[in-house]
């Protein structure tokens, strides 16, 4: 009971952390307008995400344009591109192998030892997905607030940290705590398995006493 409970609540996390990293990827909110010193325009927000980037008017008209050209960006966004697909993919595959791998999910010819394995494997690609899913958000983060503190960049140009970079915090711990879950669970069923094959067998009392007669009387039948 309590180990499909466990199951269950990885699996929820992590599909948590799946949705909010396709989330993540989708959304212009990285990087967002500072309104400093002289750049006090506050009727007019600015987003750049990953695939386009956002003018928000007084929060009334939005309007958002692709990018033309990968080579536009920044080296952090272009690199962000190829690893939030990564960590997409990752997390979705993670998902589906833990939803295969699940005590309540039925297969044929699976076994109980057979499934540790695939929710051993699912924890595995939870962790690597979050962990590739947090090395973008970090970087762009760091970035940030480099230009922030530094006095030669412009402040026109300076930004400010995103709502997307918070939510691919959450994202990404979500994602490795469910690995976490996954792993941790099937290294407890793997030594429990392993001390009751260990475990020395115990006989009654009366197969003992029986035994013991038994030999008894054959020794004795020998020396007769």
């Amino acid at each position: 009971m309590v180990s499909g409970a466990l199951q269950v609540a990885g699996l929820l996390i992590g599909g948590i952390g799946m949705i909010g990293t396709f989330a993540v990827t989708g959304m212009p909110q990285w990087r967002v307008s500072a309104f400093i010193e002289h750049n006090i325009i506050v009727f007019e927000t600015i987003w750049e995400g990953l695939w386009m980037h956002c003018i928000r008017q007084a929060n009334i008209r939005m309007q958002c344009k692709v990018y033309d050209s990968v080579l536009a960006l920044s080296a952090d966004l272009q690199a962000s591109r190829g690893l939030m697909c990564a960590g997409s993919a990752l997390s979705s595959l993670a998902f589906l192998v833990a939803a295969v791998g699940m005590k309540c999910t039925r297969c044929r010819q699976s076994s109980w030892p057979a499934k540790g394995y695939i929710l051993l494997t699912a924890g595995l690609l939870f962790i690597l997905s979050g962990a590739i899913t947090l090395i973008p958000v970090c970087w762009v983060a760091n970035t940030i607030i480099k230009d922030f503190y530094n006095p030669a960049v412009n402040v026109a140009q300076k930004r400010e940290l995103g709502e997307a970079l918070y939510l691919g915090w959450v994202a990404a711990f979500c994602l490795l705590a469910a690995g976490a879950i996954f792993c941790c669970f099937c290294h407890c069923c793997e030594k429990t398995r392993s001390y009751g094959y260990s475990a020395p067998p115990h006989y009654p009392l009366h197969s003992q006493h029986l035994h013991r007669t038994t030999e008894s009387s054959y020794s004795r039948s020998q020396y007769v």
